[in-house]
């Protein structure tokens, strides 16, 4: 057995995990990250980076297949879901190779195994070949979280997956049915779709992208119906029978109606539940919440020398926002100057189906209902250049300012490369913009941003090109 001591340690070498090394290192202080898999967590091995490759695969054999539309040809178009699957692979090889360098490069250990808390300051680390004791005066939980799971619907990996069985199919099926309308379940959705699958959504509140503004969400729900997807919200699970091939899936809808339907896989989308068992949590008791530990402002539990970020304390579950608390815990620890906590309404969040939805801020609902008297801005791809050019006309971008002072509320859109877009808002509102600001800013021509202008100038009944 060998003790090591360090300022920081990090259980957990996600997004949130690694960064908070990096940032502590680059302070000054010696640190670890115990990692019990690959570096890059579930975001770079199986989340937000390989979907995002298999998503532009999507999206170019989209192009393909509508060549004739820019004036192209291309015959004889399909695809090799073996490839595809396999650049996705590489993809995120590629980065978590990157991050390794990166622990190298700033005088990280990155520690093997399986971690628990032994007291508030020694780690117990299990791996393959021995046992570690690990002492450090600071620890930071950044063990993520994991798909939710309903009854009876655990993944096999051949009839019920997850996201993660979804990024490496054995074979394409036919048909799926997702359970879930979230970002994750509406990625997957768009993804299978293209790609030629019939695509079954069930959503159980009365309308997809719950978390979105409903405008948006509608704009994007007849979008995605345009294009063959189909919806069933307000609609329950009562039974899934899982058979060698298939599985039947009994749904009560929104009328009250029990309809069955017999598809080839079942994607569950439901959410996700923290990483808190087995690492020692109820020893030291720290407090735990629904599967979330509990934190203050600054992301310290309950033990005033451990902190907890990312996935791990609940929503919103971003990778950015894991980062960014990481970063912002390292500093704490290290006593750097003017640091401020976290304000969740300047995260903005995306969803990179086809058409993309991005936002941030409170949505057009939620502004009225905490009291604003607002001003809505509201812009259409229809009208902008660029979308023209492009081909891709479907889209919207939304503004909701504060009528008394001229605040931006939140912002939302829908529509090609609004995942790039919404950052300019989202610099907004950090920055406190007022719609003064917005209308003073020049945007570049010919570009989609332009709607972003026209949007807040529309809010105060100035828009130029509508």
């Amino acid at each position: 057995m060998t003790d090591k001591t360090y300022d920081v340690v990090v259980i957990g070498g996600g997004p949130g995990g690694y960064v908070a090394a990096i940032r502590a290192s680059q302070l000054g202080l010696k640190a670890a990250v115990i990692e019990r898999d690959k570096l890059g967590g579930v975001c770079l091995n199986w989340g937000c980076i390989p979907t995002k490759a298999l998503l532009r695969s999507a999206e170019v054999y989209h192009l393909m297949q509508n060549a004739s539309d820019f004036g192209l040809k291309a015959e004889g178009i399909s695809f090799d879901i073996d490839a595809v699957v396999k650049r996705s692979r590489k993809v995120s090889e590629r980065l978590s190779g990157g991050i390794g360098f990166l622990m190298k490069k700033n005088k990280i250990d990155v520690i093997a195994g399986e971690a628990s808390l032994s007291d508030p300051t020694t780690i117990s680390v299990k791996s393959t070949k021995e046992t570690l004791t690990v002492k450090a005066k600071n620890i930071i939980l950044a063990t993520g979280a994991r798909a939710r799971t309903l009854p009876d619907l655990e993944p096999d990996g051949d009839v019920v997956w997850t996201a993660k069985e979804a990024m490496v199919p054995k074979k394409m099926p036919k048909s799926i049915l997702v359970i879930g309308s979230g970002a994750i379940g509406i990625e997957f959705a768009s993804f299978y779709n293209t790609l030629g699958v019939d695509v079954t959504v069930v959503e159980m509140v009365d309308r997809i992208l719950p978390a979105e503004d409903a405008e948006i969400a509608a704009l994007a729900a007849k979008s995605f119906k345009a294009q063959g997807m189909k919806f069933l919200t307000g609609a329950k699970i009562e039974k899934v029978e899982k058979g060698a091939k298939n599985a039947k899936v009994t749904v009560t809808t929104s009328d009250g109606k029990t309809q069955t339907q017999t598809v080839d896989v079942v994607i569950c989308a439901v959410g996700i539940v923290g990483n808190v068992e087995n690492i020692g949590l109820e020893k030291l008791g720290i407090k735990v919440d629904r599967t979330h530990v509990s934190v203050d402002k600054w992301c310290t539990t309950n033990v005033k020398n451990i902190y907890a970020i990312g996935d791990l304390v609940g929503p919103p579950w971003l990778a950015h926002k894991a980062s960014h608390e990481g970063a912002m815990v390292a500093e704490r620890i290290a006593g750097q100057p003017d640091i401020h906590p976290l304000d969740t309404s300047k995260i903005p969040g995306c969803t990179y189906c086809h058409p993309q939805v991005a936002s941030v801020g409170l949505s057009e609902e939620k502004a009225k209902e905490a009291g604003y008297k607002i001003k809505v801005g509201r812009f259409p791809f229809t009208g902008n250049g660029k979308a023209i050019a492009l081909g891709d006309t479907t889209g919207l971008v939304k503004t909701v300012f504060d009528e008394k002072t001229g605040e931006l509320l939140g912002a939302h859109m829908v529509g090609a490369e609004v995942t790039e877009l919404i950052q300019g808002y989202t610099v907004a509102r950090m920055m406190e913009a007022t719609e003064a600001d917005l209308m003073g800013t020049v945007f570049p021509h010919p570009t989609l941003s332009e709607m972003m202008h026209e949007s807040v100038l529309d809010a105060f009944d100035r828009a130029l090109h509508i």
